[in-house]
């Protein structure tokens, strides 16, 4: 499998340090769609603050990934939910430094959660 960074540099506004405008995967043989995660423990209580739950979320993802013999390596797509416009930043920082540093496609939408101490739900997809 081959992953492949499309980032073109003219004809289209320039992607900040975080993401790639796209990013091609060449001769994958599985795909993983994780649905939206949410920053909630293993008794499905939400963590109190935004870096609690966003520390959740995170572990969750990587658990859901390692049931399908999977890492945060394999994640090409990100998609976050957040309650609040002011999440962004932190939101961001989270998702740079569980992958890595490794960016891929993402997109981060404002919107009301189902329940309100839910204040971020991240969803992702991966490829092996």
């Amino acid at each position: 499998m081959e992953m492949l960074r499309h980032n073109p540099k003219t004809g289209i506004y320039p992607a900040t340090p975080d993401y790639v405008h796209a990013l091609e995967v060449r001769n994958p043989s599985r795909f993983l769609y994780v649905s939206g995660t949410m920053g909630l423990d293993e008794r499905g209580i939400a963590g109190s603050t935004l870096p609690d739950q966003l520390t959740l979320i995170w572990s969750n993802i990587r658990t859901i990934l390692a049931s399908a013999g999977m890492t945060v390596d394999n994640i090409v797509r990100v998609t976050s939910y957040l309650r609040d416009p002011s999440y962004a930043e932190e939101n961001q920082n989270a998702r740079v430094a569980a992958l890595n540093g490794r960016v891929v496609p993402t997109t981060t939408i404002v919107a009301q959660t189902l329940v309100a101490d839910w204040l971020v739900e991240t969803e992702i997809v991966a490829v092996a």
